[in-house]
């Protein structure tokens, strides 16, 4: 059966559900599975990975998310102006709230340290302050998943899917070696990683979930996503991988990273 077919057919929740493990899930445990041979990464090369990941999710928010959201916004408002109106405030909404959750929320990250609301930040461990950090990461690549593909669109779906995934494979080895690199046993930092990909089937359930209310808030809701991919990829991944002084190689891989979503979006 065309994938298309599978798409217009298939129940939006399961979809929705099969896509977020698949993509989230299962891309982040493939992608982690070195650690149990691999002794370390260097900063360079660590970078290079988060910024191919960064350069991924750029397109796949652009690609899958944003211009899905514009063409499908004309249909409803009823002009190109209006239509970019409505993508962009959609898109700043969902940037504000992922800017609220990063304000209030305590979490840290590896090399950026701590970050969120003081107080909450004293009361919890390291570890508790990582869960957060991923949570807060992977949700909004979940609900992206589960927005694209309960759109009923194979070409949104996919190309959603396939990016996500694939910089969740750089993504999961990272997770895993800076736990690792922590002094978690191999076996440990592996099961740890792996189960921050089960943040992006919850968001996944969420993002089919809104879309079950109405489909008439598809445009919305995909603008929205790709606003909170867009938050994710400026305010954390890209600066992470410009810490260390590679930022040369950094921007390289971000545009092969870039470039290589660009082509397989557009063979989808």
């Amino acid at each position: 059966m065309p994938a298309g077919d599978v798409f217009s057919a298939a129940s939006p929740l399961l979809l929705a559900f099969v896509a977020s493990l698949t993509g989230g899930f299962l891309a982040t445990s493939i992608g982690a599975l070195p650690v149990l041979v691999l002794h370390g990464l260097s900063p360079r090369v660590n970078n290079a990975m988060l910024a191919f990941a960064a350069g991924v999710m750029l397109a796949a928010t652009v690609f899958s998310l944003l211009l899905p959201s514009f063409r499908l916004a004309e249909g409803v408002l009823g002009g190109r102006v209006p239509a970019a109106l409505g993508v962009v405030g959609a898109m700043a909404a969902g940037g504000l709230l992922m800017a609220a959750a990063h304000r209030w929320v305590p979490h840290e990250h590896f090399a950026k340290g701590p970050e969120g609301y003081q107080h909450g930040r004293e009361r919890l461990t390291r570890v508790w302050l990582f869960v957060l950090a991923i949570t807060v990461h992977n949700f909004p690549e979940g609900l992206s998943i589960g927005v694209g593909a309960a759109s009923g669109d194979a070409s949104i779906g996919l190309g959603v899917t396939l990016g996500i995934g694939l910089q969740n494979l750089p993504e999961g080895l990272a997770v895993a070696m800076s736990l690792a690199g922590l002094g978690y046993g191999r076996l440990h930092a592996l099961g740890i990683a792996a189960l921050t990909g089960l943040v992006e089937v919850v968001g996944g359930m969420a993002g089919a979930g809104l879309l079950e209310i109405s489909q008439h808030l598809l445009p919305g809701a995909l603008a929205f996503a790709g606003g909170t991919m867009l938050f994710v990829i400026s305010d954390e991944v890209i600066p992470e991988t410009h810490r260390s002084g590679f930022g040369d190689s950094a921007t390289a891989a971000l545009f092969v990273g870039f470039g290589l979503m660009f082509v397989l979006d557009a063979a989808l």
